[in-house]
């Protein structure tokens, strides 16, 4: 009679060639191969985490809508066989009341932009004014690594942290004007001589 010391669990089993020994060393052999395959996607999301980035480099809230903007940066590193990058960057807009952002369209956005042949890091910035408020803003940035056959061998996609555009302060009519004057937009007057 053989007997086999797999783990403390099947230790006491003196069973030669048994179906309970066959199960325990089956289960064993997918466990070791599950914690295997989980070091192993970790040391890619570890990878994939240091080959992309996508960020909020600056936001700028104002009173005035003209002077509100964004500005989002996605970052990439070539892998292995990469040619050509591109970098993508589309603006999403969240106003209060609404549960999910919905894409911005406007002129340059969702527009992918590559780098020049044999670049090794690549960084590409999008800013965007005239931003409404109160609203949040966040940037979607896709990265994409393409071969000498122009095929695409690597996709990666983020989010940056949201630009929090907060609701314009309203203006108080000024004390010596009536009512109906300070609502009424004016233009301004040159002092007469």
């Amino acid at each position: 009679m053989n007997t086999m010391s797999l783990t403390p669990d099947c230790a006491r089993r003196r069973v030669a060639r048994s179906p309970a020994w066959l199960a325990c060393a089956l289960a064993l052999a997918l466990a070791g191969a599950a914690a295997t395959s989980a070091q192993a996607a970790q040391r890619g999301a570890k990878a994939d985490a240091s080959t992309v980035t996508a960020t909020l480099e600056q936001c700028v809230t104002s009173g005035v809508q003209a002077e509100r903007s964004a500005t989002f940066a996605g970052e990439m590193t070539a892998i292995p066989g990469t040619v050509k990058m591109a970098v993508r960057i589309d603006v999403q807009e969240r106003v209060p009341g609404e549960l999910e952002y919905r894409t911005v369209s406007a002129a340059g956005l969702g527009v992918w932009r590559a780098a020049d042949p044999k670049v090794k890091v690549y960084k590409y910035l999008k800013q965007v004014t005239n931003l409404s408020a109160p609203a949040s803003y966040r940037g979607y940035v896709r990265f994409r690594w393409l071969n000498a056959k122009g095929h695409v061998i690597k996709r990666a996609e983020r989010f940056t942290t949201r630009c929090l555009q907060p609701a314009s302060p309203v203006e108080a009519p000024s004390p010596a004007a009536p009512a109906s004057e300070a609502s009424t937009p004016s233009a301004a007057a040159a002092p007469s001589a």
